[in-house]
Order: structure tokens, then C-alpha cells, then sequence
């Protein structure tokens, strides 16, 4: 390949492919602005279903809807050149059957383009997740902290400790048995999240889990510092922009208010300059 070639996306088995080496690299994205920012650094993008509480202010991911994923897959779609684009199977979407995953499954690809969905759930998902990738859909898989089941889990807790560890092993396993080409370990044990990459033949993405994972991935306004109502103890934040914007907003109002802007710099003369500039 000449140096100047373009790099073209990666498909669910080259991830698949990815498997114990260099670490997979994603973040989350729901407008085109972002994506663009994060395309030639990640492997994949994730349109997740937490632009419900990201971008629009709701309590949980239950609220999300399949129209509000398809909007924002379609933005993120227009920002990727070089990553993968995964997008995220919301609640009520995919849990009554087989076929009612299939339908919503094929309409988030065709009217976003994505190359792969995800859903959440182990064990009790493994014959959707087989339904799908039968007949085309590529699935990554998502166990341990299952946002959309917060209530049955009773609350945002790290899962599989003690004992609980078998079960996590044998969703994990599970999906990957069922097709799965990649599965998001989130909020696990450090050595539980290590134990299942060690078992388990498909690429784990962690958040929450562990360095040992095979890639990891953030929610991007949370890394950045847009998103403050809360941090969770697995986010590193890289920046403040939150606090950088709110800065900024509060010197405009004031320059606003004392009438300092627009300074003559930003507005325009009666006649057109020589030269022809505004």
C-alpha cells in the first residue's frame, strides 16, 4: 500500500481480528463535529444510547428511542472516514424477540449505515445475538453493567463480585458462542474483566473493567469534561472543556452587557473596501 493510500474502515472481522493485539481504541459520538474530531484515532465509534442523558438531559438510557438513535447515527455517519461505526440497539428495541431485534436491527443499518449494533445482555441475549448475525447483523455484545437494566440491578453497581463471577464468565461466553464479534465488559473486578478476555476468543472493549482488556472505550463527553452532572471512578478526564465553555459564555455576556463586542473589528462599513473584502 503507497503511503498516500486511504485507509478504509475497519469491518466487524477485522476487530474480531484484533484479538490480544495492539488495543482496540473507540469512543462514543452523536453529532458530526465530534466524529470527525475522534475519526483518525479510533478503531470504531459507538453512536450510544447515553446521548439520552449526554445530549438530552434525561435520566437514564430506558428513555432513548430508535428515531433518536437513527438521527444521531446518521450526524456521526457523515463525520467517519476511517473509523468503524457501531450503533447502540435502544431499550424496547430488541428484547421481545428474535424478530423484533431483526426488523429494528435492519433498519438502524440501512438508515444509518453502521457496520454493527449493540445490544445488551449475556445468556438470556445469546439467541438473538445468533438470530441476527444469521441473517447479517453483526453484533457486539455488552455485559457486566447493563445501563438499561439499572432497576433489575439495582442501580449503576460494579457487577460480578464473588460470586457472581461465574455468571459474568458465562454471559461473556455466551455471546461470544453465539457470534458475537466483540463484547463491552463495563464496570467489572479488574481480575474478573481479565479472566473473561483470557476465556473468551472475541475482542473485550472495557469501561470500567480493565488495562488487560483488548481495547477500551469512553464516553466522550465525559473524557472531555462536557458532561459534569457526574463522573464515574472508572473516567479519566483529558480535559475541562465544560468549565473552558462556561468561562467563555460568561465573558461574552459580559462584553455583551458593557457593549465591548462587537468591537469594529466584527461589524461591517457602509461601502465595500478596496479589494473587495467584507
Amino acid at each position: 500500500m503507497s503511503a498516500t493510500a486511504k485507509k478504509t474502515a475497519p469491518l466487524p472481522d477485522d476487530i474480531r481480528a484484533r484479538k490480544g493485539g495492539v488495543p482496540l481504541v473507540s469512543l462514543t459520538a452523536y453529532t458530526t463535529p465530534m466524529a470527525e474530531l475522534m475519526d483518525p484515532h479510533c478503531d470504531f465509534v459507538l453512536v450510544g444510547d447515553s446521548v439520552g442523558m449526554v445530549l438530552h438531559g434525561l435520566s437514564s438510557t430506558l428513555g432513548v428511542t430508535m428515531e433518536m438513535m437513527i438521527l444521531h447515527g446518521q450526524a456521526v455517519r457523515r463525520g467517519l472516514r476511517r473509523a468503524m461505526m457501531v450503533v447502540d440497539m435502544p431499550f424496547g428495541s430488541y428484547e421481545q424477540s428474535p424478530q423484533q431485534a431483526f426488523a429494528n436491527a435492519a433498519r438502524l443499518m440501512a438508515e444509518t449505515g453502521c457496520a454493527a449494533v449493540k445490544l445488551e445482555g449475556g445468556v438470556a441475549m445469546a439467541d438473538t445475538i445468533a438470530f441476527l448475525v444469521a441473517r447479517g447483523v453483526p453484533v457486539m455484545a455488552h455485559v457486566g453493567l447493563t445501563p438499561q437494566s439499572i432497576y433489575t440491578l439495582g442501580g449503576y453497581k460494579v457487577q460480578g463480585r464473588g460470586a457472581a463471577a461465574d455468571r459474568l464468565l458465562a454471559d461473556a461466553r455466551a455471546v461470544a458462542e453465539a457470534g458475537a464479534f466483540a463484547v463491552v465488559l463495563e464496570k467489572l473486578p479488574a481480575a474478573l474483566a481479565d479472566q473473561v478476555t483470557q476465556q473468551v476468543p472475541i475482542p473485550t472493549i472495557g469501561i470500567g473493567a480493565s488495562a488487560g482488556c483488548d481495547g477500551q472505550i469512553l464516553v466522550v463527553d465525559d473524557m472531555l469534561g462536557l458532561f459534569t452532572a457526574f463522573r464515574p471512578k472508572f473516567v479519566k478526564r483529558y480535559a475541562s472543556l465544560g468549565h473552558q465553555a462556561e468561562a467563555a459564555i460568561e465573558e461574552y455576556a459580559a462584553e455583551v452587557r458593557e457593549r465591548s463586542f462587537p468591537g469594529p473589528e466584527h461589524v461591517f462599513a457602509d461601502t465595500t473596501p478596496a479589494g473587495g473584502a467584507q
